[in-house]
């Protein structure tokens, strides 16, 4: 084989190695985006919960009730 086609050989598998690397770094950046969205909308949907007091029925403040005398 003559110098131009083994060059031509070498140069094609690393511009194709180089597809094939991009391709799946594409692929990890959409899965790893897809996780992320479901974890953004878990985050918002728990946002858009109303607000609940916790301290209530807690003596450190709040609307807790005093127990009855008698």
């Amino acid at each position: 084989m003559s110098f131009l086609s083994v060059t031509l050989i070498v140069v094609g598998l690393f511009f194709a190695t180089l597809l094939v690397l991009g391709v799946l770094k594409s692929y990890k950046l959409k899965k790893e985006n897809d996780r992320l969205e479901a974890l953004n909308n878990a985050a918002e949907e728990e946002s858009e919960k109303p607000y609940r007091d916790f301290t209530e029925g807690h003596l450190y403040g709040g609307n807790h009730q005093e127990p009855k005398k008698g």
